[in-house]
């Protein structure tokens, strides 16, 4: 929870300044000004979601505990957390999967309205595309077969990994100089370990802890290889509904549903 609350109070303390700012200039506004101002929100992002009575979310369900199917539906932490927003927001939540790496690209091409799948906000992804305040720190860890000789990322150096596709996991040990096999599920990135294809995987430390199961033979190395802030990712001209959320996840972070969601699939925050 310490991660969540640090990470919502910069974020907070930096939308409150903007705020202000925003206030003192205000004050010079002009009738004809605001009434622009209103008839932008009516016509925004938000008000086109309302409008429709559903918000449509771009999802990659095989990346638990955030987001995986259970019985054919999809379920998770960010599920449960969209639930709540959409309720607030008075819409129907609307769910399409695919695979994680068509879920940005939607986002950009406006096919749908939230990409919701354990995104990290980075300087790239920023240039395409609007992120809202980050719920969550999470880390890139490693995961090597019982025995393994590998004991941290530097002894990767040599090594095949396996990612999956359009992961920061796959950006990040690129940019190390390592061999990568990309998947486009990291139940394959798992298996291509399991099977001697690879020599490690990289994959978010929850989603490995998730996934491990008992006498697959495998273990998750102490230490991070990265740590990186997950939020939901909008079109760039999505503004009036970033805010939105943004509020509302403020809320629930201050009264503690964040925490409880994250409680309810057995992690401490």
């Amino acid at each position: 929870m310490k991660k969540i609350i640090a990470l919502l109070l910069v974020a907070v303390f930096c939308f409150a300044c903007l705020a202000a700012c925003g206030t003192e200039e205000d004050t010079g506004t002009s009738e004809s000004q605001a009434a622009d101002n209103s008839e932008a929100e009516v016509t925004g992002k938000l008000a086109e979601v309302k409008k429709a009575g559903k918000l449509v979310i771009a999802t990659s369900p095989d990346f638990p505990p955030f987001e995986n199917l259970e019985g054919g539906e999809v379920v998770g932490i960010e599920i449960d957390i969209m639930n709540i927003i959409c309720e607030k927001l008075g819409v129907e939540l609307v769910i399409e999967q695919m695979n994680f790496d068509a879920v940005l690209p939607g986002i950009q091409a406006k096919k749908f309205d939230v990409g919701v799948s354990g995104i990290t906000i980075t300087p790239d992804r920023e240039k395409t595309t609007l992120f809202s305040l980050p719920y969550y720190n999470a880390a890139q860890v490693i995961v090597v077969k019982e025995g393994s000789e590998i004991k941290g990322k530097d002894d990767l150096e040599g090594k095949t990994v396996s990612v999956q596709t359009g992961t920061t996991a796959e950006t990040g040990c690129k940019e190390m100089g390592l061999t990568c096999q990309a998947f486009e599920a990291n139940a394959d990135a798992k298996a291509a370990l399991t099977t001697d294809k690879v020599d490690a995987w990289v994959v978010d430390n929850l989603t490995a802890i998730e996934m491990l199961e008992e006498g697959d033979g495998l273990v998750i190395l102490e230490g991070e290889v990265t740590t990186e802030p997950y939020a939901f990712a909008f079109a760039k001209d999505s503004e009036t509904l970033v805010t939105e959320i943004n509020k509302i996840i403020v809320e629930l972070s201050k009264n503690g549903e964040i925490k409880k969601i994250f409680n309810k699939y057995g992690i401490e925050p």
